[in-house]
């Protein structure tokens, strides 16, 4: 199951090891319950600080529980064969069980601690979700590092009746005693924020004792690393807020055109840049949502950004980056469906549909790749597209037109997704040059029709915002407001690419300083009058 590589790979983790670890297995006559046997038995092989046990009497076979020797109490189960994309999750619960110390801060880990109450958690994966990762490691650091919280983390391949049972139809899915609690992807700070009462107060009070920057940028995607690095190199004091560090890019599979790396992934990027970011003296404030702008009364002076919680920080600069989400159908069904057949990961939720019929909304690059994805996978792939041509490369159009699961339809408006109240059942479509309407029985839609910028809490600030909600800026990144400052896929910049987007930023962060280099700072304006 493991090949030479991957357990020489896996013994020199399990030398990490600092005290005895338990694998206890729950297991039935069939293959995966063969190849989970053969899974424990080889890691059990490669330490004496691990054993294995194949007497647990779970319902969920195959499954087996990573325990502490030393306290049983603190355990999380797998239910099925966590490899794949969740080969990583499996070393660091065995590290973690094993008294490895996880790369968190001590404010999370007395966080976890001090949780009150008791939490059963149910989590669905897929094993090529690039998404579901972080949640598993998420709850599985919580799980070891508080008995009061029982985690099971079950492949949904592997759990098929069950998944359809219970109407998972995405993942991440996570169930909080036995009833539906969160889907998509999610860290540990955002689960104990939603577990914790008290960590909202605690974050806004935190937030609230901060000194004024020089510069803050509001964002943590590849734009807003980017400009806090280059205002940080040039000696500002710089502050980050993100809701979420690493932003889209968190969510995007295969990255081929960013050069000088021919191939990388979004998290796997996200996780670079945020390493980047920590080599340099930046005050990085995450799951802060901003709500508000104030900006400064008078030239130099201090701008003001208020957060959901409360909270507020003050800047001479600012530079926004808060990027963009992927752009909803709108049309009746969309909303309700979500989650339910209706998706916008291809490769979080394809193999959820294995077997079925779908549908992917979009013609243009991304569209496309999730129609020639999906193919591989599902029974049938319909692609509607608005214009009356696709629009993505030709290459990727001749992939798709070459394989044989796969009908496209082009001058088709999407007018409804349907189901029978608990799952997508169709969808409906008008044609554009004739204007009939058609209706197409499937299981599943795809959506993937571009970007919408984050910039709704933007509209009454005084900043110059496009008809499309994009910040205006000049070709120094600069807003009509002074001091302020915008770059990445919230802007009018046109090409919404990653690698774009981290040269946007510089720009506005060089733009950042040669503005407080010429205006004096609000200290000085006092002392002045």
């Amino acid at each position: 199951m493991l090949d030479a590589n991957l357990k020489q790979q896996l013994s020199q983790y399990l030398a990490m090891l600092r005290e005895p670890i338990e694998l206890v297995a729950s297991l039935g006559q069939d293959a995966k319950s063969a190849e989970t046997r053969e899974l424990l038995t080889t890691i059990a092989g490669l330490s004496d600080k691990v054993t294995a046990t194949f007497d647990g009497d779970d319902a969920r076979k195959p499954s087996f529980i990573i325990r502490r020797a030393s306290d049983a109490g603190a355990w999380v189960r797998f239910a099925g064969v966590p490899l794949g994309h969740e080969f990583t999750s499996l070393v660091l619960a065995l590290l973690w069980a094993g008294g490895h110390p996880p790369k968190v801060s001590d404010e999370v880990l007395a966080q976890i601690r001090g949780l009150e109450g008791s939490f059963d958690f149910e989590m669905y994966f897929s094993l090529s979700c690039h998404n579901c990762p972080d949640v598993v490691q998420a709850l599985t650091l919580i799980a070891l590092n508080n008995p009061h919280v029982t985690v099971t983390l079950i492949e949904g391949g592997a759990f098929q009746d069950e998944v359809e049972a219970r109407g998972v139809m995405a993942v991440p899915a996570v169930f909080l005693n036995g009833e539906m609690w969160a889907s998509g992807k999610m860290s540990a700070e955002e689960i104990l924020a939603k577990l914790d009462t008290g960590a909202d107060a605690r974050a806004a009070a935190k937030l609230a004792g901060k000194d004024p920057f020089e510069v803050l940028v509001i964002g943590g995607g590849p734009a807003g690393a980017s400009a806090a690095i280059y205002t940080a190199r040039k000696g500002f004091s710089t502050g980050l807020a993100a809701e979420r560090f690493g932003g889209q890019v968190q969510d995007t599979m295969g990255i081929e055109n960013f050069i000088s790396v021919p191939y990388t992934e979004g998290p796997k990027l996200a996780a670079a840049l945020e390493q980047h970011v920590k080599e340099y003296e930046i005050d990085v404030m995450n799951l802060a949502r901003a709500e508000q702008l104030i900006p400064a009364k008078e030239l130099g002076g201090y701008h003001e950004v208020v957060f959901t919680n409360g909270a507020s920080l003050k800047a001479r600069s600012l530079i926004l980056t808060t990027g963009a989400r992927w752009r909803n159908l709108g049309v009746p069904g969309e909303a309700e469906y979500r989650t339910k057949g209706v998706a916008y990961c291809p490769h979080c939720d394809g193999p959820l549909f294995k077997g079925k019929r779908v549908a992917v909304i979009g013609g243009g690059n991304s569209g496309v790749e999730a129609a020639i994805d999906l193919a591989n996978i599902v029974g049938h792939v319909t692609l509607i597209e608005f214009d009356p041509k696709l629009r993505a490369d030709q290459v990727l159009q001749d992939k798709l037109r070459s394989m044989s699961n796969v009908e496209i339809i082009v001058s088709a408006q999407t007018t409804e997704v349907t189901g029978d109240g608990e799952k997508v059942n169709g969808l409906s479509y008008k044609n554009r040059e004739t204007g009939g309407e058609k209706h197409i029985e499937l299981e599943g839609v795809f959506v993937q029709i571009g970007l919408v910028p984050n910039t709704e809490w933007l509209k009454n600030s005084g900043l110059a915002l496009s008809p499309r909600g994009e910040i205006m800026v000049d070709e120094k990144g600069a807003t009509n407001l002074p001091g302020v400052f915008a770059a990445g896929d919230a802007t009018t910049v046109p090409y919404k690419q990653i690698i774009i987007a981290m040269g946007e930023g510089s720009k506005a962060a060089l733009s950042a300083f040669d503005y407080l280099i010429r205006n004096e700072a609000p200290a000085e304006i006092a002392q002045a009058a």
